[in-house]
């Protein structure tokens, strides 16, 4: 029974190591003893990361001088029904607009480039969400957007500030989107509760 109920849950986060890709310029992961079990009978670690390593989820603070930061939020803001988005040739509005948004839904973009976490072009050669989507989901007021991208866009990060301004909080470096295809999910995407302008976060699709 037990491991029935483990398969109904799907782990979308990457895993945190000194060996995980970070975006270029945000700092390195590392992770160190500050105690052992010898000589101090425990063990316990220092960590030292960038808010946006590994899956995270990013806040208005991010991009925008006056806007909130992740402890603002309550918890339910981080849970919402799933929706997957096929965008392995590309963002498409139609596609988009065939997902059936509803206020509060959380929306995943598929586009495979997860496969290529361990090769530069991951952060230079990703596909960027286009404005367009970015303001259909402000109007449709979804909660979240995510992709298994490092971002949602390039510099000068039009999409980051659309979303953001909308009240759309985005997930990035999401893995295993494949695996909702054709599934109805609820997403729980819980970012560490900082006073910060991301967080990194477990991320885990409950399957219907």
């Amino acid at each position: 029974m037990e491991t029935e109920a483990r398969k109904m849950f799907l782990d979308l986060s990457v895993p945190l190591t000194e060996q995980t890709p970070v975006y270029p310029g945000d700092p390195q992961i590392r992770i160190d003893a500050a105690a052992d079990l010898v000589p101090d009978g425990y063990r316990c670690g220092r960590v030292s990361l960038g808010t946006h390593a590994g899956t995270h989820v990013d806040a208005p603070s991010h991009m925008l001088a006056d806007g909130p930061s992740l402890d603002h939020y309550p918890v339910d803001r981080f849970v919402g029904r799933g929706r997957y988005v096929d965008a392995r040739d590309g963002f498409t509005l139609d596609a988009v607009r065939r997902a059936d948004l509803a206020e509060g839904d959380i929306v995943l973009f598929h586009t495979g480039m997860d496969a290529a976490r361990s090769d530069p072009s991951y952060f230079t050669d990703f596909p960027a969400l286009p404005l367009e989507i970015a303001d259909y989901l402000v109007e449709r007021r979804v909660s979240m957007a995510g992709v298994d991208t490092c971002s949602v866009d390039h510099e000068p990060f039009e999409v980051h500030r659309a979303l953001l301004a909308g009240d759309v909080l985005i997930i990035e470096n999401l893995s295993g989107l494949d695996r909702l295809r054709g599934r109805e999910f609820r997403v729980y995407a819980l970012p560490l509760r900082l006073d910060a302008d991301g967080a990194p976060a477990r991320v885990v699709a409950e399957l219907r």
